[in-house]
């Protein structure tokens, strides 16, 4: 895995997400401010809702199609025990969001 720039800290609005490409890699991007910031998997395995659509509420993202919510540090979701999504590592460096991505 490699670090890889997705985003600049300015372009993803704080209690956002944002859907962006990193090394052929289609991810969800949360901001939940004071620096800190979640990846995980766009696509809501329930119905392929946009998780980048969503809303957080606290340490998960909501699904806007059917409301199935996934903790941001885990994936897990706390609706279907059996649903999950992938995250992945991020940091943020000089004002640059970089996300962990499978080489």
């Amino acid at each position: 895995m490699a670090f890889v720039k997705v985003a600049d800290v300015s372009d993803i609005p704080v209690g956002q997400g944002s859907l962006v490409e990193a090394s052929g890699l289609s991810l969800a991007v949360f901001n939940l401010g004071e620096g800190r910031f979640h990846a995980m998997s766009p696509v809501c395995p329930h119905e392929d809702g946009p998780l980048a659509e969503g809303w957080i509420e606290g340490d998960a993202v909501v699904c806007p199609w059917h409301g199935f919510d996934f903790e941001l540090g885990s994936g897990r979701c706390r609706v279907d025990e059996q649903l999950a999504v992938s995250v992945y590592p991020v940091r943020v460096r000089d004002g640059v969001v970089e996300v962990d991505v499978p080489e």
